[in-house]
């Protein structure tokens, strides 16, 4: 089980202060990490997480959309020395039909799920480089990175460059001992899928597609992060994980 340990490790998520990035962070520091979280406020209830695990947590505040990523990495770096992982999991959703979707929404969305991961990606990878350091990126693409989706264009479109992106990334910089994958979260209960889960309708269309039968919880996610981050997964890279209860197999 030595192969799943992070012992000695700082992990960075973005977007940590609930829903799936609390989820993902918590798993991390149950698996030995230290954490970096970077949100646009103060995370009092991931720190007390965290911190109860015995592990360090550093936080970052931060606009993923107006920071720039390599002023977040260097503030990460001044608080914890080194980074060893990125999560990149910080999202955000519009959603209007594409008739009527308008250019700010699309840049809203775009600008945090897809621009911003890529230059976190970058920063920490030139970190890692730089340290001749073996390092692991993850990013939290979706089931829409395989699908079309409805009424979610900018979404549908950052999440499906996310999944090319980790596979370009993966090509790069696995001769410099870092590995690029990503996890395809399906319909999950978070803040993101509360309107979906309000419609009584939709909500039933959507749990009658799904094997599992029911809605996918944050915590559905630890196990596929601490394989993808430890070294149980060194040989595996380019590779999007999904953890959907059985939707794209449907």
């Amino acid at each position: 089980m030595n192969l799943f340990s992070l012992e000695g490790q700082v992990a960075m998520v973005t977007g940590c202060n609930k829903g799936l990035g609390q989820a993902l962070a918590v798993a991390l520091a149950e698996a030995g990490a230290d954490i970096v979280g970077v949100n646009r406020r103060s995370a009092v209830e991931i720190r007390a997480r965290v911190e109860a695990l015995g592990r360090t947590y550093h936080s970052v505040e931060a606009e993923l959309s107006h920071d720039k990523e390599s002023e977040i990495v260097d503030r990460a770096l001044a608080r914890a020395g080194k980074l060893d992982i990125l999560v990149n999991n910080a999202g955000t959703i519009r959603r209007a039909p594409a008739l009527e979707f308008s250019e700010a929404d699309w840049d809203a969305v775009v600008d945090v799920n897809l621009k911003a991961a890529f230059f976190l990606a970058q920063q920490v990878a030139r970190h890692l480089v730089a340290r001749g350091a073996r390092g692991k990126i993850v990013n939290i693409a979706s089931v829409l990175s395989f699908q079309g989706g409805i009424r979610v264009p900018s979404y549908t479109a950052s999440k499906s460059g996310i999944l090319g992106l980790t596979r370009l990334l993966a090509n790069e910089w696995a001769e410099h001992g870092i590995n690029v994958n990503a996890i395809a979260p399906g319909y999950m209960a978070t803040d993101n899928t509360q309107a979906l889960r309000d419609d009584e309708q939709r909500s039933a269309e959507i749990l009658g597609r799904i094997p599992a039968g029911r809605w996918g919880e944050p915590a559905d996610l630890a196990g596929a992060v601490i394989f993808l981050c430890s070294d149980a997964a060194n040989y595996v890279h380019g590779h999007a994980l999904a953890v959907d209860g059985g939707w794209l197999a449907r």
